[in-house]
């Protein structure tokens, strides 16, 4: 359990439910939201989770925005799963138009400051594409050792990507960010092979449901993802990948194994995979954990139970 959380997000409805687990979490206060474009434009996840605190009231959770683009490749974004604009056009209806702002500081100062100021008390949970964290460590290379964790929402270790073949949606957005933060941020890296197995079963989905504003908002979120593309995997339930990360980070749902991992950065089709050193025949030292194993009930208990705490 981590003391104090930094969540670096493009919103995106995964992305909106991680937030209100953290904030539903009495143990962990969250320091701030560093937004990335990915699912959206940068405009819209940072207006997403503005609006996002407005509606739980929690507009004294300072927001940064970040990058607008990646570090090297045109943006892909997917509203064909998160909805026009990053969420279903019924869940920003929903939602307040903010009444604050942005702070000052770019997210990647942002990132900087809060990492000094909290050291290894500070956890980073980056949900979206890598960029922020990449340029975070640009300037700051000591940044993973200044803090206690940075967890990565990204990566098909075992299974098939969700975007290519090979490629989960984060990595492949900015390959060239997910690389380098793999290389020198020594990460937890929590991707699909526990991900979509955990997904929330339609009994959760349904449990919300005419219970207040924010239950519906939860239960409409839940039900959009079942009707996407990830609804055939999930078998009527909901697929909420950035959920699992959070539940890995309040609780301990997930096994993590310490292991050599590269990411492909050739343009090909490829591109964004990660290269899992399974048998060690690179002889190389561990540069991340992974998470290849989850106790999906558990990790259903906890996602629940945090977001539970907010009706």
């Amino acid at each position: 359990m981590t003391d104090k959380l930094l969540l670096d997000v493009d919103p995106g409805i995964d992305d909106a439910l991680a937030v209100l687990m953290a904030l539903g979490n009495d143990d962990v206060e969250v320091v701030g939201l560093s937004t990335v474009m990915g699912n959206t434009t940068i405009e819209n996840t940072t207006e997403n989770a503005l609006a996002l605190l407005e509606f739980v009231d929690r507009t004294d959770v300072p927001v940064a925005q970040g990058a607008s683009r990646p570090l090297a490749d045109d943006l892909v974004m997917a509203e064909y799963i998160h909805g026009p604009g990053g969420v279903p056009e019924n869940v920003r209806a929903a939602l307040p138009d903010p009444s604050t702002d942005t702070v000052d500081s770019h997210a990647v100062d942002f990132i900087i400051e809060q990492a000094r100021e909290h050291g290894d008390d500070l956890t980073i949970a980056a949900v979206g594409p890598q960029t922020n964290i990449a340029l975070a460590m640009a300037l700051e290379p000591e940044l993973p050792e200044m803090v206690g964790d940075i967890y990565q929402m990204g990566g098909a270790l075992k299974t098939t990507g969700n975007v290519t073949p090979q490629a989960s949606f984060n990595f492949y957005v900015d390959a060239a960010a997910a690389a380098r933060v793999v290389q020198d941020g020594r990460p937890k890296i929590v991707g699909l092979d526990v991900t979509e197995p955990a997904y929330l079963l339609p009994a959760a989905r349904e449990g919300f449901r005419n219970r207040g504003a924010f239950g519906d908002v939860v239960a409409d979120i839940l039900e959009y993802k079942a009707q996407g593309p990830d609804g055939v995997v999930a078998e009527g339930g909901s697929i909420t990948s950035d959920a699992v990360v959070l539940a890995s980070i309040l609780g301990d749902p997930v096994t993590f194994e310490e292991v050599y991992v590269e990411v492909d950065t050739t343009g090909g089709p490829s591109n964004g995979a990660t290269i899992y050193d399974e048998h060690g025949v690179y002889e190389q030292s561990p540069n991340c954990e992974v998470a290849l194993d989850v106790d999906v009930d558990r990790c259903r208990e906890i996602v629940l139970s945090n977001l539970e705490a907010l009706v």
